[in-house]
């Protein structure tokens, strides 16, 4: 978000509504990187965090401005902001701005690719690899792109592990984790009862964490871990990439030509990911990661192999020697999301 670079620890107030039917509230509201902060401003604590890509204005051009994170199913907004300060105002707008300017655009301009790559697969049909099309399309998706698909897989995913554990306080825990590490690529942590065997990653920067692994561990730093080591994998092997290998040819050409996956072409895909065995490591890249988010490795080696024989170099090579310079989560925040799934 270069776009953004002006606004870098912007804060003002702000109006929250958690749902159509709660009052109003005050909120100290702060622009992060890749989320929007929303605080209680007696004590400080964080309410919820909403994903700068997915941001909507409800009421272009009016005051005070309007915000929301989603839509629910019929349409209506899920949580709304209202905001009265230009320069935050100005912030979010440009955001809007920002991912439209990405949005592949009807015109004449787009008439002439289509047309182009209908007349090249025409021709080369019999030759071109279906794998490049998918490897072409996954490298020129934009990120708000990503994070639709890696939502509509996380659909998918629910059937076999039913949906993600929802407690309010647990969720805001699971956010504070994700925003702390959001500088190693993670943007959203959901915990799962069931079908992951520790944790798996789908696009966009979404982790998929096991309930046991988080009610197992003595703190959050394993949990951390595990997430740290998915968005190694991500750096590795793409999974937006097997994503379009399941929605087949037909549907990449659809998300390449208009920025849309067809309705239920990833049905089925979680038997495909929860079947499929985590790819193997490298240790260099995961301390790299380790250090970049000031984590020590030891609690997350000892998690994986608690005999240390496996993970004996992340061990032995850990940057901070078995001690964390800081908390990975605060104390409050770790017992909500160890009963995350409790209710």
């Amino acid at each position: 978000m270069t776009a953004l670079a002006k606004y870098q620890r912007l804060e003002c107030s702000g109006l929250w509504r958690p749902s159509a039917a709660a009052q109003m509230r005050e909120v100290v509201v702060a622009l992060g990187e890749a989320t929007l902060v929303l605080g209680d401003p007696r004590t400080g604590m964080a309410l919820a965090h909403w994903s700068l890509p997915s941001i909507e204005r409800l009421n272009a051009g009016q005051m005070p401005a309007l915000f929301t994170p989603g839509r629910l199913d019929d349409g209506e907004p899920a949580e709304t902001l209202e905001l009265d300060d230009p320069d935050m105002i100005a912030a979010l707008d440009t955001v809007r701005v920002v991912l439209i300017r990405r949005r592949p655009r009807p015109g004449r301009v787009r008439l002439l690719v289509v047309v182009s790559v209908l007349v090249a697969v025409g021709l080369l049909a019999a030759f071109w690899l279906p794998e490049a099309m998918i490897r072409h399309t996954a490298s020129v998706l934009p990120e708000a792109t990503r994070v639709q698909i890696g939502k509509l897989a996380l659909q998918d995913v629910a059937r076999l592990t039913g949906s993600p554990c929802g407690s309010v306080l647990g969720k805001r825990a699971a956010a504070v984790l994700a925003q702390r590490l959001s500088s190693a690529g993670v943007a959203e942590i959901d915990v799962v009862r069931d079908g992951v065997d520790t944790a798996v990653s789908l696009p966009g920067g979404i982790v998929v964490i096991n309930r046991k692994l988080v009610e197992a561990a003595p703190d959050a730093e394993p949990v951390a871990g595990y997430a740290l080591a998915e968005m190694v994998r991500a750096a590795a092997a793409d999974p937006v990439i097997p994503v379009l290998q399941h929605a087949g040819l037909m549907a990449t050409f659809r998300l390449l030509t208009t920025g849309v996956l067809p309705e239920g072409s990833l049905d089925g895909y979680a038997e495909t990911l929860l079947k499929a065995a985590p790819a193997a490591l490298d240790d260099e890249r995961l301390l790299e990661r380790f250090q970049r988010v000031n984590l020590s490795s030891d609690a997350y080696a000892r998690a994986v192999d608690p005999t240390g024989e496996t993970t004996l170099g992340l061990i032995e090579a850990d940057p901070f020697r078995g001690q964390s310079p800081e908390p990975i989560l605060p104390d409050r925040d770790w017992i909500s999301l160890q009963g995350i799934c409790a209710g």
